[in-house]
């Protein structure tokens, strides 16, 4: 294990780190600390103060990638690793170091709804090659783009961002991704994958890429103590979490009803910022990610009753589950769940199982003193 003296203070994301492990925050990790002096550099190639320094990058970065007449060459990292390691933390602890404004760090699903929408108005104005007219208009308005939980799981999707991102590259954006995946295991087993490896290889080349391999699953670290996730569903566990909805909820109780691309989303019981929905509302019924964004926007915890064993459901309903608690997630929403099992046992096995290691171990850390901590009128329960 690499001592704190290692932590030279010249490096902005090393120090911001050492800051938080001081503070007990978060425990050090030689892991973490390692991918941390890939971004410190990193850091320093995008926003270079001593050029001099462009030298030590070579043990680093591919030495065709770096032309010593251009230090300011485009690149960009790819962090993947097992869920719960810390990719999300060090990527946000990168992205705070930057001092420019033209700057984004987006949540991958946020992004495709986004650019959805994008390509769509583009198309509808006329444009002959929409796709690479939103593509360039990032590339004008954003020098460093982060993205949180790539992945792929639709040709559409895969299509899209291939040539999105080649563009982007094209145009010198600089790049950063988490993923759980190894960019070579993305789509993997999708329809017509042979049309996604061009992009695969294109990662490869213009991305460094960072395994994050820590065994330790920092989300489950710190477990409240306050339950907020009651499982199986029974009498004395519906009794518990109907406490819980009564201790936060004001009554009356009303519906919720939000427009979302003029459809409107109805959701049963709403209370001063506190939803009630079962899963069937939410998972049963087809609602995607602009859906949720639009919920979260208006709530700050969501209780969600009666979540089945996921592997007997449909794969649609699983994934719109998977969907659902990224962005309750992202968005920092307090979520208290009633299911039929733990975490770990509602999606076994299946198609989707791998993808739900994530959601595992995202509903434990939402479980967590930090989380918790992060609304106040949570304390008193």
């Amino acid at each position: 294990m690499r001592t704190n003296k290692k932590l030279h203070r010249s490096s902005r994301c090393l120090d911001r780190y050492q800051f938080l492990v001081e503070s007990g925050l978060i425990e050090s990790d030689e892991d973490q600390i390692c991918l941390l002096e890939r971004l410190d550099l990193f850091l320093n190639l995008v926003e270079p103060s001593h050029p001099e320094k462009y030298m030590q990058f070579r043990k680093f970065w591919p030495l065709k990638l770096l032309k010593p007449a251009k230090i300011s060459e485009k690149l960009g990292i790819y962090i993947h690793g097992g869920v719960g390691t810390g990719k999300s933390m060090l990527m946000d602890i990168f992205y705070s170091e930057l001092s420019s404004k033209n700057k984004l760090r987006t949540h991958f699903h946020s992004f495709m709804q986004d650019t959805h929408d994008q390509i769509n108005s583009a198309r509808i104005k006329g444009f002959a090659d929409p796709i690479s007219t939103v593509a360039k208009e990032i590339s004008r308005n954003v020098s460093v783009l982060c993205f949180d939980e790539f992945q792929i799981t639709d040709i559409t999707d895969a299509m899209l961002v291939g040539r999105l991102f080649s563009i982007l590259i094209g145009k010198g954006t600089f790049i950063i991704i988490t993923s759980n995946r190894h960019p070579d295991d993305l789509y993997k087993d999708g329809l017509n994958r042979k049309l996604f490896l061009p992009f695969i290889d294109l990662l490869k080349k213009r991305l460094q890429v960072a395994d994050l391999n820590a065994c330790k699953d920092y989300r489950r670290a710190k477990l409240s103590g306050r339950r907020m996730y009651f499982s199986p569903i029974n009498n004395i566990m519906r009794e518990e979490f109907d406490n819980t909805w009564f201790s936060l909820a004001i009554k009356p109780y009303k519906p919720l009803n939000l427009s979302v691309k003029g459809r409107t989303v109805k959701l049963s019981q709403h209370s001063n910022g506190v939803l009630r929905c079962s899963f069937t509302e939410l998972c049963g019924t087809p609602l995607g990610a602009l859906d949720y964004l639009k919920i979260c926007e208006n709530i700050k915890v969501l209780f969600i009753e009666y979540i089945p064993i996921l592997s007997s459901m449909g794969a649609d309903s699983a994934k719109r589950f998977v969907t659902l608690i990224d962005t309750l997630y992202e968005k920092r929403i307090k979520v208290i769940c009633l299911a039929e099992q733990k975490p770990e046992m509602l999606y076994p096995t299946g198609k989707g199982s791998f993808e739900f290691e994530r959601t595992i171990s995202r509903l434990y850390e939402m479980q967590s003193e930090n989380w918790i901590a992060g609304f106040e009128g949570y304390s008193s329960i």
